[in-house]
């Protein structure tokens, strides 16, 4: 796997996947959330999460 990526052009800022990560790596930035990959561990749940499919691995 890979660091989660958020296609901000995609992002509704709809903060599910705030909530989802289980190692709080992604906060809201501007209305988009924002990925820190140093926190990241790969787990892959935000990218489920997503319901618009913005976050990619």
């Amino acid at each position: 796997m890979a660091k989660a990526v958020v296609d901000q052009s995609v992002c509704v800022g709809c903060e599910s996947c705030v909530g989802a990560c289980p190692v709080s790596a992604i906060a809201m930035d501007g209305g988009k959330a924002k990925v820190d990959a140093d926190a990241c561990i790969e787990c892959g749940t935000c990218v489920s999460t997503c319901p618009v499919s913005a976050i990619s691995q």
